[in-house]
C-alpha cells in the first residue's frame, strides 16, 4: 500500500478514536462519575480512555501496520492535532465551557492528567510500530 495511503486510513481512523473517547466518558458519567469526587472520575477516565484506545489502536495495526518512522510520527502528531482541536471546539463552541475551564484540565499540579492521554494519543502509533516489528 502507498505511503499516502495508509497515512490517510491511520488518520480517518481518529474518528474511531474519538467515537471510543466517547462512549469512554459516557461510562464515566453512568458509573463511578457518579460515585467518585471529579477529580478522582478526571483521573480514572483518563486511564480508562488509554487503555481503551490502547487496545483500539493496537488491533489496528495489527491489521495494518505503519511501515516508518515518519509514518508514526506524522500520524501520532495528526491524531494529538485532531484531538486537540476537537477538544477546543467542541468544548468551547458546543459544549459551552469557558477556554478557563477547557485550560484546567492542563494543570498537572492539581492532580488533572489529561496532558498525560494526549502524550499517549501521540506516542500510540510509535508504540504499536515498535512491539510489532520484535514480534515479526
Amino acid at each position: 500500500m502507498k505511503r499516502e495511503n495508509m497515512i490517510i486510513r491511520h488518520i480517518f481512523f481518529w474518528f474511531v478514536l474519538m467515537l471510543v473517547a466517547i462512549g469512554n466518558g459516557l461510562l464515566r458519567e453512568a458509573t463511578y462519575g457518579k460515585r467518585v469526587t471529579e477529580l478522582a472520575a478526571h483521573q480514572i477516565s483518563t486511564l480508562t480512555g488509554i487503555l481503551f484506545t490502547g487496545l483500539a489502536v493496537w488491533v489496528f495495526s495489527r491489521i495494518w501496520p505503519l511501515k516508518s518512522l515518519t509514518q508514526v510520527w506524522m500520524v501520532g502528531l495528526s491524531w494529538l492535532l485532531l484531538t486537540l482541536i476537537f477538544e477546543f471546539s467542541f468544548g468551547h463552541y458546543v459544549a459551552g465551557h469557558s477556554w478557563a475551564r477547557l485550560l484546567q484540565d492542563y494543570n498537572l499540579l492539581a492532580g488533572r492528567v489529561w496532558v498525560v492521554f494526549l502524550l499517549w494519543v501521540a506516542i500510540m502509533p510509535y508504540i504499536f510500530y515498535k512491539t510489532g516489528r520484535t514480534q515479526a
